[in-house]
């Protein structure tokens, strides 16, 4: 009978502890932090190494290989590409990446020969509706990036693609880089 009664008690207790919590918050004067509060730091650059936020896609480097869409396990980037019969070359008709899908786990970007398709930093990719989370990256149709056989690429397109191949070295790299 003693536990019966200490077990009512309790529950009481309980009950009442949580009351005066919301008790107390109903005669405090209410107030709203403005989102992004003012910090001395910018939230990108306190976020981890190897950060995985929204994806980009560097269409001026992306060879149409498709191997980023194969590897996707919930199949949130569809790619259209196809050969024109009188260049010879591929054409990007449709690159489109559903982020509503998307679980960032990164294994788009590992496939990825040239580095095209990347995480970035940038984290904050709320919207109204669910169409406008398929960032569609083609707005006409474009020619594929074909590497050189020399090694020689075109001085414009090589910014881009040494920072496609360092995104590429930068993830493959067992060391974190901090040195640890």
């Amino acid at each position: 009978m003693r536990v019966y009664f200490h077990n009512i008690w309790i529950s009481l207790a309980t009950a009442f502890e949580g009351m005066s919590i919301t008790f107390s918050h109903l005669f405090r004067k209410p107030y709203t932090v403005q989102y992004p509060d003012r910090i001395a730091v910018r939230v990108q650059d306190t976020l981890p190494y190897r950060y995985r936020g929204i994806l980009e896609v560097d269409l001026e480097i992306c060879t149409g290989c498709l191997a980023c869409e194969r590897a996707c396990p919930i199949d949130c980037i569809r790619i259209d590409a196809k050969k024109d019969m009188q260049t010879k070359e591929m054409l990007l008709n449709r690159f489109d990446i559903d982020m509503a899908k998307c679980m960032y786990c990164g294994l788009c970007s590992e496939p990825c020969p040239t580095g095209s398709i990347h995480h970035t930093r940038e984290f904050e990719g709320s919207d109204y509706s669910l169409e406008s989370l398929v960032k569609r990256f083609v707005k006409v149709p474009v020619p594929a990036y074909k590497p050189k056989k020399s090694g020689e690429d075109d001085p414009a397109i090589l910014p881009i693609l040494e920072r496609g191949m360092r995104y590429i070295d930068e993830f493959a790299d067992p060391d974190d880089g901090s040195g640890a």
